[in-house]
Parts: C-alpha cells; structure tokens; sequence
C-alpha cells in the first residue's frame, strides 16, 4: 500500500528533524519573496511557490572557506575546513526542477576531481521533492526533458492530494530510512485523487537538433543579437539551479587569513581574463554564446546531459527581459 503524509504531519516532520538537530532546509518567506532558507519550524515551510533562488546553495554555497593560514611564531600555518563538521540536512519541498539539479552538479563536481566539500554536503543530504501544481509562462521544465510530477533526484517524493494529504514514493534508501525513522507520522492507505498539476505551455524542444545546430553556429548573428541588450550582469547564472563557475580567492594578509570559494559567471566580462592580460572571451557575443554553448552542448558532450532543469528563473530575473525558451525555441526552427 501507498504512504500518505497529511500536511500537518509534514509539519510535523519538519519539526523532529530540527529537534533531531538537521539543518532541514526548504521554502520559506522572506520579506516580499519566498527562498529556500534554514527552517526553524514545521510553520515556517511556504509550498504552492518557486523559491526566487534555487536549493542549489545546500551544496554548494554562494561563498564558503576552504581553509585558513595564519603565521605561528614566524612559521606560516595552513588549517582545513573539517568537513565532517558539516550538518546532515534535509532539503524538504524542492520542486522538481531544483531537485533534479544536483544529480547535473555531481558529475562537474567529480569527473577529475572530487569536490570533497560539495560531495560531503551531498552525502550527507536528504532531498523531499514535490510534485508541481503551479507555474507561469517563464516555466519550461517540460521543453527540456523534465516535467511537474518528476522524481528524477529526489530521494522521498511527495504528490499533492486533494484532500489536503500527500502520496509519499521513496525513491532512494535515504528516503526509504527518512520513512522508516518517523514511520508514526506516516500511513498506508488508499491516495486520494492527485491534486491537478502545473501545465507549462511550451512544446517540448528536439535537445539533439538544437546541439546539431550549436555544433555549426559557433559564429552566428544570434549572438550579437544577444549581446546587443545583455547587461552582462551575472543575474542569470546566480540564480540558476545548475550553474556553478567559482573563483577562488585568498583573503586577509600576509600574517593571516581565509582562502575561500565564491560563486562567478561565465557572463562577467573579466571571467576569462588571463594573467597576461588576453581575454579570449572579451566581448559579451563571445560571453553569452557560451553561457548557450556550455548549457547545451559542451555539458551534454562531456557528461551526455543538457545543463538546464527550465525552471525559468533566469527570464524572470533578467533586467532586460532576455528569455532563453525564446532563444531556444528559435534555434530549434532553425534547426529543422
């Protein structure tokens, strides 16, 4: 028989993890915006909305350190972050297209390195997925091979109900053992009908042909089209789920200090800035050719993926209205 989770429950769920001490992480309100943020309490979880920013910041945050230096009786000492401090946690309430996003990060994070703080973050996360039942016309999680009721990275995913209730689908042993370890919370029982779910109006784009297309249109006037309104302001790559540029930068002075990882964008115009001072990269064209180019080619020629979830945040957050379901959508006619 199914698992049903009635709302209540949930928050109450919420509620033992925290008192468990997990970091329990989901959508929460803030000012004027909901963003997935540390929740304190069953109360504070906000569904029914796409946070503003993705969960990717569990993982991999927006500025972390990764170790300190410091000078010890003239002698310079250098101390690693311990990793094992880092809190199991549980992503609860991330919608599909944020929970199918660290299955993309996990393989740029250990294809020739293993990212150990990403990887320690994400071994020792739990993600709640939810199925979709609202979206607007920037939404295009359906063109890019994802969809509203998708499990795909989830580990215990819940389907809305229209009574009120969730049907629970353990996707993963991590969501089999969160099951498990609050099993009075839970019941089986026949699921009432799913509650309807979001329709994103967008035809489903041909990913292959699109790829065809970018393999030879590396000059093409699309790009300065582009470039002719893109401000360059990095708004794009930050707030979206699966890109992940970062710098690395030491902090502090000679005698002591931080070296620490933050988040960049491949749209900054100094991103490829060489210590020579060449940029092979040095007009935004060149820029935002990549950004489309990374996305949809280079990423799927290296890990045989497309390096977007749709969840359009990016064409609400662009200052200049540039709308890339547009910008697919007209490659994909041009493809054929």
């Amino acid at each position: 028989m199914p698992q049903i989770i009635t709302e209540a429950n949930l928050r109450s769920l919420i509620d033992s993890l925290v008192k468990e001490s997990k970091l329990v992480v989901g959508p929460k309100e803030a000012g004027s915006m909901v963003l997935y943020q540390p929740l304190s309490n069953g109360a504070d979880l906000k569904l029914g909305a796409l946070p503003r920013r993705s969960s990717k910041e569990l993982f991999f945050p927006i500025c972390e350190d990764i170790l300190t230096f410091g000078k010890e009786d003239g002698v310079t000492k250098v101390k690693d972050v311990d990793r094992a401090s880092f809190p199991d946690a549980v992503l609860i309430g991330a919608l599909p297209c944020d929970a199918g996003s660290p299955s993309i990060l996990d393989a740029v994070f250990s294809w020739d390195y293993n990212d150990d703080f990403y990887l320690e973050r994400r071994k020792k996360s739990t993600i709640v997925g939810i199925a979709c039942t609202s979206c607007d016309d920037a939404c295009f999680c359906t063109a890019v091979g994802y969809a509203p009721d998708s499990p795909a990275g989830s580990d215990l995913f819940l389907t809305p109900l229209k009574d009120g209730s969730y049907a629970c689908n353990a996707v993963t042993e991590k969501g089999e053992k969160l099951v498990s370890a609050h099993g009075s919370l839970f019941k089986e029982g026949a699921a009432a009908d799913a509650a309807p779910l979001a329709a994103p109006d967008t035809a489903k784009l041909d990913l292959a042909k699109i790829k065809e297309w970018l393999n030879t249109h590396f000059e093409d006037p699309l790009w300065q089209s582009i470039a002719d309104v893109c401000l360059g302001c990095g708004a794009c790559a930050f707030i979206c789920p699966a890109c992940h540029c970062f710098d690395i930068n030491d902090e502090g002075t000679p005698d002591h200090g931080t070296r620490r990882k933050h988040w960049d964008a491949c749209g900054f115009g100094k991103f490829t800035n060489h210590a020579s001072g060449h940029n092979p990269r040095d007009i935004q064209n060149k820029r935002y050719r990549n950004r489309i180019m990374h996305k949809f080619k280079y990423y799927d020629d290296k890990f045989g993926k497309t390096l977007c979830t749709g969840c359009g945040r990016c064409i609400r957050a662009c200052p200049v209205g540039i709308d890339i379901g547009d910008i697919l959508n007209k490659i994909n006619v041009q493809a054929g």
